[in-house]
């Protein structure tokens, strides 16, 4: 019997991981469907890979779902100056913006402000840019941003 919880208990634990996974792809595959021309336009003006644009709005956004891409429009977790104050008394320490249009060009204005940038400009592989914008000091866990940022990449293949 004792066996039998344990199984069902692994079982669940699986099938409840593989559910989850399942939403989180559905969930950021419609993000990138609804924002891919707005960064393929981006991505063609500055010329970054509008596949990485893509992906680190995914990875940053939750696919959209997160509070400061819900609340303060920022897709791209920057940091900044905001006035929301949620019903406790918090604020964000992420930067508002007005719509998500403004929230992508301000990421792509604070890349091509990097000293990497126009090495890399017009350049379409997205392991460079991943790799120079962590080495930039854009993510404060840079190892598992990358990898973060590569699955999104690959799941999704952008």
């Amino acid at each position: 019997m004792v066996l039998v919880k344990q199984i069902l208990r692994r079982t669940i634990v699986i099938l409840s991981f593989i559910a989850v996974t399942a939403q989180v792809h559905a969930q950021n595959g419609k993000y990138i469907a609804d924002h891919r021309l707005l960064a393929t336009v981006l991505g063609e003006h500055y010329g970054i890979p509008s596949s990485v644009i893509l992906a680190i709005a995914t990875v940053e956004s939750s696919g959209g779902a997160g509070p400061a891409a819900k609340v303060l429009h920022n897709h791209f977790g920057i940091v900044g100056k905001n006035s929301y104050v949620n019903h406790r008394g918090h604020s964000s320490r992420y930067k508002q913006y007005d719509n998500v249009y403004a929230s992508y060009i301000d990421f792509c204005d604070l890349i091509a402000r990097r000293k990497f940038y126009s090495r890399l400009k017009n350049t379409e592989d997205p392991q460079k840019w991943i790799k120079a914008i962590s080495g930039s000091g854009y993510s404060e866990s840079p190892e598992e941003w990358e990898q973060k940022v590569t699955s999104v990449l690959r799941d999704n293949k952008l």
